[in-house]
């Protein structure tokens, strides 16, 4: 769908200067930024492309990744209306498909569709790969050993855990599915310790995920279902095995931001490697990951494909769920039972899930204790939602004023925020600010970055960048404490918390509010999920569905009914062609794996 961006500001710098033609006109109209009508120009100056039209394609298709789509289908596009005084050009996809930039392979067409070279390259490679491993027979597996220790590892409440460990057991690649809370890392332990059982020699494991953040969430996790009563006597077989990033995995190479250390040439040397939140993973991620992977080695991919996909090109994941069970590959397990949530929220995200917002209305106005819709278009419930964070500001800073720096942590997790923007008035900035006025009101000190005191005792932080030497990550939490010594940062780790001084931070953001995105993979005791109103292109349904699911016992929606009823029907529309190719590649190969 296209929306042209609005804006009063002749000087907006998404207005393309120098630029001419029609890349000109549609940069003015709103439908390109300048970032698209420039890249465009470059390619076309470079491949000598004489039709404009061609360039306009390849302006679009930059457009189409910014917004996560890695291909571009113009005989749909030229159906979408658009700003007044402009046209689509005439038998475009015709003249794309002969012009010289296809020639030269700059742009690849298939049938109506467009590529950028690089990312048809890549999703051709990430369905060969796939299908390759599909292709090769099974790894040897003592069958009877396997059931029988799989039985004592997961009783009946985990029957869904146990079959999926067998079956990632007898197969190289396996796409384990579910919700929050279905037992994913229960089952990752149970294969871990099923493998372990089965080798000769202790195993080379790999522990990944696409930020620090859920690396070191997945080691924890992992490390802690092997301490759990069936699991505890292979913990010694399986080891410790320690997670880290999917670029630290596959080892920066000097001098570029695509490729890496370990390559087709160089493959990692492990016998498993399971990668968490694949939902993050690129899809130029994925294909790095899989060109290094040896033949022989088992390949977990764990994650939910309903939640958000990765902030860069591509739905991997759910391309993969779709892609390999239209193929009938057998590498697909989905958990289905969560065992965090009551049935309220189970039921909500189910009903978000499957697209019902009829259902998700209902759920939502009769939620009893754990549920509720908070209707954002009346001023009072903002005014109470301010009052709501307030509160919980200073039970924040009461803790942390008094050095106890464990109950504020405990405080700080109780409640969360969580806004689809950034900026504007429904955003994580201005709800921040909100929060630092009241604060500055209430205690009489000059709280708040850039006009007061940025480190006062309560505020609570998200760090946004990795430093491996403190061993902090993109996604960790905390909350600035008053000690004898001044203030200081507790960042919260799985246990506990780590005392920090706070000139050791850099990369580091106020967290009253916080974007969905930012909090994929953590949990709070409540949220409370601010949807913008139903003009906002960050509606979705996995957006919504996201939101929801990092609530433990209570969610408030605070929204529109038209604004629910939108993110529900509204699914992220992220173009590619990798499931349908999958499901031709899988297919050929379904009873090879």
């Amino acid at each position: 769908m296209i929306e042209p961006f609005e804006t009063d500001d002749p000087r907006d710098p998404r207005y393309a200067l120098g630029a001419t033609g029609v890349l000109e006109r549609f940069n003015s109209a709103g439908v390109l930024e300048a970032s698209d009508a420039h890249a465009a120009r470059r390619i076309q100056a470079l491949g000598a492309e004489p039709d404009d039209d061609v360039a306009l394609a390849v302006a679009l298709a930059v457009r189409s990744l910014r917004h996560g789509s890695v291909c571009l289908a113009l005989g749909g596009l030229v159906e979408e209306p658009l700003p007044s005084g402009l046209v689509w050009p005439d038998g475009w996809v015709e003249r794309v498909a002969a012009s010289r930039l296809a020639e030269i392979g700059v742009v690849r067409v298939e049938d109506d569709v467009v590529y950028l070279d690089r990312y048809w390259r890549e999703e051709c490679q990430v369905r060969d790969d796939l299908v390759a491993r599909l292709a090769l027979p099974p790894p040897v597996v003592d069958e009877p050993r396997l059931e029988a220790l799989a039985v004592s590892l997961f009783d009946d409440r985990y029957a869904e855990q146990r079959t999926a460990a067998l079956q990632a057991a007898k197969q190289w690649t396996t796409v384990l599915t579910g919700g929050p809370g279905t037992g994913k890392t229960t089952a990752v332990a149970g294969l871990l310790a099923l493998l372990a059982d089965q080798s000769e020699r202790p195993l080379r494991i790999a522990l990944t995920a696409p930020t620090g953040k859920a690396s070191a969430r997945l080691q924890e996790a992992v490390r802690t279902a092997l301490r759990g009563t069936s699991l505890d006597g292979h913990r010694e077989a399986v080891g410790e095995p320690v997670a880290q990033t999917l670029h630290r995995l596959l080892g920066w190479k000097r001098g570029s931001r695509n490729r890496f250390r370990h390559d087709r040439d160089n493959r990692l040397p492990h016998d498993v490697i399971v990668v968490d939140e694949t939902s993050m993973v690129s899809l130029t991620m994925m294909a790095r990951l899989l060109e290094a992977v040896r033949a022989d080695c088992r390949l977990v991919l764990v994650g939910d494909p309903d939640q958000l996909a990765s902030v860069e090109a591509g739905a991997v994941l759910s391309d993969l769920v779709e892609g390999l069970s239209r193929g009938r590959s057998g590498s697909v397990a989905a958990l289905q039972t969560s065992h965090r949530f009551g049935p309220e929220i189970g039921g909500l995200a189910a009903s978000v899930r499957a697209g019902d917002a009829h259902g998700v209305l209902d759920r939502l106005r009769d939620g009893g204790d754990h549920i509720e819709l908070l209707d954002a278009s009346d001023t009072a419930v903002l005014a109470s939602l301010r009052d709501r964070l307030v509160r919980h500001a200073l039970r924040l800073r009461e803790a942390a004023a008094g050095g106890a720096a464990t109950e504020a942590i405990e405080v700080l997790d109780r409640h969360r925020l969580l806004c689809a923007h950034r900026d504007g008035p429904w955003g994580v900035g201005h709800w921040n600010r909100v929060v630092e006025r009241s604060l500055a009101e209430h205690t009489g000190l000059p709280i708040g970055g850039g006009w007061g005191q940025e480190w006062y005792a309560g505020r609570p932080l998200l760090l946004t960048s990795n430093d491996y030497g403190l061993d902090l990550f993109n996604g960790d939490t905390g909350v600035v404490v008053a000690t004898d010594d001044g203030v200081r940062a507790a960042i919260a780790v799985p246990g506990g918390h780590r005392s920090l001084a706070t000139s050791r931070l850099t990369d580091v953001e106020t967290m009253h509010a916080m974007t969905v995105h930012k909090s994929q993979g953590s949990q709070a005791t409540e949220v409370t999920v601010l949807l913008p109103p139903d003009d906002s292109r960050l509606l979705t349904r996995e957006l919504l569905y996201t939101a929801l699911t990092r609530a433990e016992q209570k969610v408030n929606v605070v929204a529109t009914p038209d604004a629910v009823r939108l993110a529900v029907e509204r699914p992220a529309q992220r173009a590619s062609g990798l499931a349908a190719r999958l499901a031709h590649g899988a297919g050929i190969h379904s009873g090879s794996s």
